[in-house]
């Protein structure tokens, strides 16, 4: 009777077992190492891989499931670190800010997640928007929206009048006298205060316009737009909350203050000078170029009504530079963390980043690099993902093609499993 028990309670269990993923890989990317490896099949179990095998390996267990990618390239899912899901540019949209709800943006910024994740981009830095991204991560974690994992900054910081006012542009009637809480500082206390307010608010990380930008409804798109002190002062403090900090920055002076101010990162980086790169290269700090972004404002610009009239003579002279400025520091040595600034341009076409940095020099496998191994060092996620690894989360992405052939496959994904889920096959 004992033994009768133990059987069927064998036999339970083993019915309870998880279904596990064995993936028949013809080429499989190490990010690594830098090499292609050919026949291997990776086990995953849960939302980890559990182990790569030599050949194509056969479960035992009649509730695993084998994937058959013998005549593609797999890689780990890539990581974006400048993107933007609650917005899309749209000039008939007129200012979200003003006619939009937080529900319409929100609706809005579900298609944006889902089209990121579908196009191989399994994790995202979110640098800004209204705050409905810290709704939208929650969401994602929580299996009720399909996207990508996000880490964001919820609201940027800025200064009053400065890129990521929320209410330039408007009239008096709108306009008020944002603060903290709104994100616009004037002060070191106010730049303490915000950062507190994005840990309040559940930001991950931490975003600062360190000069003037594009796309807002202001003058000058690279005049520096924090003191030293202000910007030290936000570093601090978020490495207090265990957040760091990323500088949207076109301007060299505004890019110094923030290389000295502390910060991790530095998006844009248009107007950079051989000394700001060489204080990057001092200081540690990663460039996130937005080559893309660079060159659809360039182009969109040149259609008339497409863009405020305030906006446009900045896209004309800021936009086209960001390729070459890329090239350069590159080629100096400073470290690049790929970013993209999808929003700017349409969501799903993140991959066009890979292109671009491809064209001017930087070889196919630092690119795949920059958007697996150093941004996971950047996200201080570099145990867990950009790379496929025995233990590492099961971000795994395939293309027709080997993308070290021609980097412009990656323009075309067509299998992705996020956290050992497979979402498109």
């Amino acid at each position: 009777m004992k033994n009768l028990v133990f059987i069927c309670l064998f036999f339970f269990i083993g019915s309870l077992h998880s279904q596990d993923f064995f993936l028949h890989c013809g080429k499989i990317i190490d990010t690594e190492n830098g090499k292609t490896l050919n026949n291997k099949t990776i086990i995953v179990s849960g939302n980890k891989i559990l182990s790569i095998k030599n050949g194509f390996i056969s479960p035992e267990n009649p509730n695993d499931k084998v994937i058959n990618l013998k005549n593609k390239t797999v890689m780990p899912g890539f990581i974006d670190m400048h993107v933007h899901l609650e917005s899309q540019f749209d000039p008939k949209k007129g200012r979200l800010n003003v006619t939009a709800n937080d529900a319409d943006v929100a609706f809005e910024s579900i298609e944006y997640a889902k089209k990121t994740l579908m196009a191989g981009f399994t994790t995202v830095r979110d640098l800004g928007g209204r705050g409905i991204n810290i709704s939208l991560r929650n969401a994602i974690n929580q299996g009720k929206v399909i996207g990508p994992r996000v880490f964001t900054a919820g609201k940027s910081i800025a200064s009053t009048g400065g890129h990521g006012d929320p209410t330039n542009g408007l009239n008096d009637y709108y306009k008020g006298d944002p603060g903290p809480k709104q994100g616009v500082v004037n002060s070191v206390d106010d730049a303490k205060k915000a950062v507190r307010q994005r840990y309040k608010d559940g930001s991950d990380v931490i975003k600062i316009t360190a000069t003037g930008g594009v796309m807002s409804i202001a003058k000058n798109g690279q005049n520096p737009q924090f003191t030293l002190e202000e910007i030290q002062s936000i570093c601090n403090t978020a490495t207090d909350y265990g957040m760091t900090v990323a500088a949207h920055a076109h301007g060299d002076e505004g890019i110094q203050r923030a290389i000295k101010g502390g910060v991790t990162t530095i998006e844009h980086g248009t107007l950079m000078s051989d000394t700001s790169m060489k204080l990057m290269k001092d200081y540690g700090v990663y460039y996130v170029p937005t080559i893309t972004a660079g060159k659809e404002v360039g182009e969109k610009a040149k259609i008339e009504g497409y863009y405020n009239k305030l906006v446009v003579p900045k896209a004309l002279a800021i936009g086209p530079k960001i390729q070459s400025t890329f090239e350069k520091a590159y080629k100096s040595g400073v470290k690049i963390a790929f970013g993209s600034d999808a929003g700017v341009f349409p969501h799903g076409e993140n991959a066009r980043e890979f292109k671009y940095m491809n064209e001017v020099g930087m070889p196919e496998i630092e690119c795949l690099q920059s958007a697996t191994i150093t941004n996971a060092i950047v996200l201080g996620q570099e145990n867990q993902l950009g790379r496929i690894k025995k233990g590492f989360i099961a971000d795994i992405i395939a293309t027709d093609l080997n993308p070290l052939d021609d980097i412009s496959v990656l323009q075309n994904i067509v299998f992705v499993m996020k956290d050992g889920i497979i979402f498109k096959d």
